[in-house]
């Protein structure tokens, strides 16, 4: 039983991120003016990230609990790892090069949290097969 609600979570937290991806943000900054896209994204970044924390987090603890320690138990802790570094370390300094306007900096932090969210989703694609 719980092998296979480890399963729905990962599939959760790959469908919560796929929708963010490629729904949510694109119309987020197709509607909006650029004002209210932003502060939008910053008030749902931290929900978005936490969520998915906390439900990659009870994965790892089923993984753990089942004794799971092969290769799926190290890419959920990978995963759950850069949730931490995207919204604790990484989001702060983007909301921060980006209000100082400093724009090769967010550029390239922007960047670093779109890699990271890619290797995330193969990660969990990885766990799923």
């Amino acid at each position: 039983m719980f092998e296979q609600v480890s399963i729905y979570l990962t599939a959760m937290i790959l469908g919560i991120m796929l929708f963010f991806s490629f729904v949510i943000a694109p119309v987020v900054f197709t509607t909006l003016d650029e004002e209210n896209a932003r502060k939008f994204i910053r008030r749902i970044f931290p929900f978005y990230y936490n969520v998915n924390l906390g439900i990659s987090f009870i994965v790892l603890l089923f993984f753990l609990f089942l004794s799971k320690l092969g290769i799926d138990l190290y890419l959920i802790l990978l995963v759950t790892l850069l949730f931490v570094i995207s919204n604790y370390l990484l989001m702060p300094l983007i909301n921060k090069y980006r209000d100082g306007k400093q724009d090769k900096k967010f550029k390239y932090s922007h960047f670093l949290s779109v890699v990271i969210n890619f290797i995330q989703m193969i990660c969990l694609v990885l766990i799923l097969i």
